[in-house]
């Protein structure tokens, strides 16, 4: 068989030959080895696949925390205190209830941190944040505690699951409702809390940003960097690998 790899040496004179190749497919070894020509990134191209890459986590870095720590109301009267935020938080939830027409705050959590187990309901975040909304000046009447039993993984979806379970039980029609909690954890909040209720129900929340860092600078603070991280592993196991286990 004649070899495709060829010589064109026809031409005008001080012209450049131009050689015509081929890339034939070799093998060795019965067929384990194979041989042949492929394409591939110049290093300018490298450089430039860099650089989009570059760009492209700068940008992800930088947005992280206002992607987890998102702030969305709805049209409600219905306002959802996370009861485990710290003070701060709660004043963010009492201002809101001031600022806005809603009718009922009710408040979530499980058993504080401590107890080993759950007591009873005033043993609970949600008791403790109530305490703390009415100090902030809601009036009692419009204050709901609604304690969940759970404690350790997942208390989030259980403290949403104990308040779909209280609304059914009181025969009380949420369409929709605003929760308040803190920073970068709004984002899964609002996830888990949508999966409970179901679709029947519009979830908002509003993020209060903490004043142990600048929100916008939060990589400069190791209070910062930990809350992103943390809850951006959180995240990503809410939205992709988390099962409820409860109906």
């Amino acid at each position: 068989m004649t070899n495709l790899s060829t010589v064109v040496k026809d031409g005008a004179p001080g012209t450049r030959p131009l050689e015509l190749t081929s890339s034939p497919r070799q093998s060795a070894l019965g067929g384990l080895l194979v041989r042949q020509y492929r394409w591939g990134l110049s290093g300018r191209a490298r450089f430039c696949l860099l650089i989009i890459v570059l760009t492209f986590a700068m940008i992800a870095f930088l947005n992280v925390y206002p992607f987890l720590a998102i702030t969305e109301r709805v049209d409600t009267d219905v306002l959802v205190v996370e009861g485990w935020v710290q003070p701060y938080a709660i004043q963010v939830g009492a201002a809101e209830f001031n600022s806005h027409f809603y009718h009922r705050v009710f408040t979530t959590g499980g058993p504080v941190a401590g107890i080993g187990g759950y007591v009873n309901d005033y043993q609970t975040a949600a008791s403790v944040g109530a305490g703390l909304l009415k100090k902030a000046g809601i009036p009692a009447e419009h204050v709901q505690m609604v304690p969940s039993h759970v404690i350790g993984r997942d208390r989030t979806y259980s403290s949403a699951i104990a308040l779909r379970d209280w609304l059914r039980e009181h025969d009380v029609e949420v369409r929709s409702l605003n929760i308040v909690t803190e920073g970068a954890h709004a984002r899964r909040t609002r996830l888990l809390f949508e999966k409970a209720l179901g679709p029947g129900v519009a979830v908002g929340v509003i993020a209060a940003s903490s004043p142990d860092f600048n929100a916008k600078r939060w990589w400069r603070y190791s209070e910062g960097v930990e809350d992103v991280i943390d809850q951006s592993v959180a995240y990503v196991y809410a939205r992709f690998f988390f099962l409820p286990s409860q109906k």
